[in-house]
């Protein structure tokens, strides 16, 4: 079954909020996007990361009664677009993530951060970029739950196109692990949909495509409209 997964990139607490407010009802998981403006050195830091000030809010929300906005609503998966995030994973296991995404390359202990979020029974998955050399990463893809293939070529903004080798890196996956659940984030629009489905994704993983739309609900609808993989041109 096709999963669609709303992504959001919070400007703060409050834009958080909001967003997920529309989506209440709609879609049972929703992804947080976490940029720190240097793992992905092209993006635009966000919350918490563009105010020092609250970074300490989102220490506290954890040790909150209510955590994370909408907390009994979603499954909260949250992407960490982070150099060393083992240096804030203590916060978001607090924060009450049921899955945490580590992207290959942001730190040389992603074996041993799964390790600690399985310890939480939390679900792992590891995002692999479209140039990455699969080879440096084969034990952390057969380590993580999920693999998240990223479909644009500068991550941590939204809007982008969907990079063209990002279909032939979702193909190699496929192919090579027939069985476990790959999730594309980045440039997924009702257009492509169809191809990524084709080539094998399970899980599509859209913000602008979503949020930036005049009818939220209608597009999500369109989006679990596509569940029959075909092929078409992009």
């Amino acid at each position: 079954m096709l999963e669609i997964i709303p992504a959001i990139i919070p400007e703060s607490l409050d834009d958080l909020s909001e967003k997920l407010s529309r989506i209440t009802s709609l879609a049972p998981v929703a992804q947080i996007d976490f940029v720190d403006g240097v793992f992905a050195p092209d993006a635009t830091p966000s919350w918490p990361f563009h105010d020092k000030g609250e970074k300490g809010m989102f220490h506290t929300l954890g040790t909150e009664e209510d955590g994370l906005p909408f907390w009994d609503t979603f499954f909260f998966e949250a992407d960490l677009m982070v150099k060393e995030p083992e240096h804030i994973i203590d916060d978001i296991i607090g924060a009450g993530f049921s899955r945490v995404i580590l992207h290959a390359g942001s730190s040389g202990k992603i074996a041993e951060i799964f390790d600690t979020l399985r310890g939480y029974d939390i679900e792992t998955g590891l995002a692999v970029h479209v140039g990455d050399d699969l080879t440096r990463y084969e034990s952390l893809l057969e380590k993580a739950d999920v693999i998240q293939v990223m479909g644009i070529a500068y991550i941590g903004r939204q809007g982008e196109r969907l990079a063209p080798e990002a279909l032939n890196l979702l193909s190699t996956l496929r192919e090579k692990y027939p069985e476990r659940i790959i999730s594309v984030d980045g440039g997924v629009t009702l257009k492509n949909a169809p191809i990524l489905v084709g080539a094998g994704a399970d899980r599509l993983v859209s913000g602008s495509a979503i949020f930036g739309s005049d009818d939220v609900a209608e597009t999500l609808a369109k989006f679990h409209s596509l569940e029959k993989r075909t092929h078409s041109d992009i």
